[in-house]
């Protein structure tokens, strides 16, 4: 794994968990909190496209937030869902 890949991981569960909505990456049919750093590790090496779920009272700012700090570290999202 890169050192870019461990800042990803760290920035993108660092970025979740300033939100209380509920943010869950998925791939194929398995569901990662985004706010856990190791469900990241094993998900950002095993996949390059990724559906993002999010909901709570503050799931907008959630979804731009996520959106910005994936395209950031140039990780595909398929769609952000509510």
């Amino acid at each position: 794994m890169t050192n870019a890949n461990n800042a990803a991981i760290v920035e993108i569960s660092q970025t979740a968990n300033k939100f209380r909505s509920s943010i869950v990456l998925q791939y194929d049919n398995k569901f990662i909190d985004v706010k856990s750093i190791l469900g990241l590790f094993t998900t950002l090496l095993t996949s390059s496209k990724y559906d993002l779920h999010v909901h709570g009272p503050d799931a907008d700012e959630a979804k731009k937030a996520m959106a910005e700090v994936f395209a950031k570290y140039s990780l595909e999202l398929n769609s952000i869902v509510d």
